[in-house]
């Protein structure tokens, strides 16, 4: 755990629950294994969630979000999103707001085997029906969503921090190549944000929901193209691709975000997030297979 997070467990959920909630009291409450980066899941019953930001700063930035436009965009995506359904307040010693939402069955796509040729055809379908959708008034890019440059800083660093560890030539080569592409200058596009092997719901083999939603906004679609790398593979990566038409330099810009991503990731979690480092390997050896 970093010193910026929270620690939470079923009682504190319990007392929020009783206190604000006292419908859902008696519910069930049971701690997800494996949470997000930014919050703390916890199941409610059998039709529930809770997620409770585990981050002491910023933490309910990313909540406004999801609690504000998902139930506008779930209607137009090809898979089902959490449905919030109820806003909690700061109580019971926990500092932040907090939230209800429909629960998805289904495993996270980092655990269970997913049939990548169908999901370059699924997630191809995703990120052009998030395309067709209106960004008018969407929240802008920032960290997400935006040009490769603001990261270089913190890329190199990653990369100087994991010298002992990677082929760090070869990684910093591949970096320059990315931000040597033109920039998006399109009309934005809505993007998920952080698409990957985490926050797919999987059943049967088969994409069933895509969860964490906090990073969304509207901005330059390579930063969701980098699922390419972070769960596609090198047979089913040209599927994606020629699906959705992508561009060289959209193209070359999301292997810069999976790059990035991977190299930023691995001495930041190493201690404290198993899955996302071997997730973020995954990112850089797929990335740097693509030379």
């Amino acid at each position: 755990m970093h010193a910026d997070e929270l620690e939470t467990d079923e009682a504190l959920v319990s007392r929020l629950l009783a206190a604000q909630f006292p419908q859902w009291a008696e519910l069930p409450i049971e701690a997800l294994p494996v949470g997000g980066t930014d919050n703390v899941i916890y199941r409610l019953g059998d039709e529930l969630s809770v997620r409770l930001p585990r981050r002491r700063e910023g933490a309910t930035v990313l909540l406004d979000r999801e609690l504000e436009w998902l139930p506008r965009l779930a209607p137009l995506l090809p898979f089902p999103v959490p449905t919030p359904v109820a806003r909690g307040a700061a109580g019971a010693g926990y500092p932040h707001e907090w939230a209800i939402y429909t629960w998805l069955d289904g495993e996270d796509a980092a655990s269970v085997p997913l049939d990548l040729s169908r999901a370059a055809v699924d997630l191809a379908e995703l990120l052009a029906a998030l395309r067709r959708i209106d960004p008018t008034g969407g929240p802008p890019a920032g960290g997400r969503g935006g040009p490769l440059r603001p990261r270089d800083e913190a890329t190199r660093a990653g990369i100087a921090a994991l010298a002992g560890e990677i082929d760090a030539t070869a990684v910093n080569a591949a970096w320059e190549v990315a931000l040597a592409a033109p920039e998006w200058d399109r009309p934005p596009v809505w993007i998920h944000g952080d698409l990957d092997a985490r926050n797919l719901l999987v059943r049967d083999g088969q994409i069933s929901g895509l969860v964490d939603w906090g990073s969304l906004c509207v901005g330059d679609p390579a930063c969701d193209v980098k699922v390419a790398w972070a769960v596609l593979d090198a047979e089913t990566r040209p599927i994606f691709r020629e699906l959705l038409e992508i561009d060289d330099a959209t193209w070359a810009r999301g292997r810069g975000w999976a790059l990035s991503q991977a190299v930023i990731a691995l001495p930041y979690y190493v201690d404290t997030y198993p899955v996302i480092v071997e997730q973020a390997r995954r990112w850089l050896v797929e990335a740097l297979a693509d030379s």
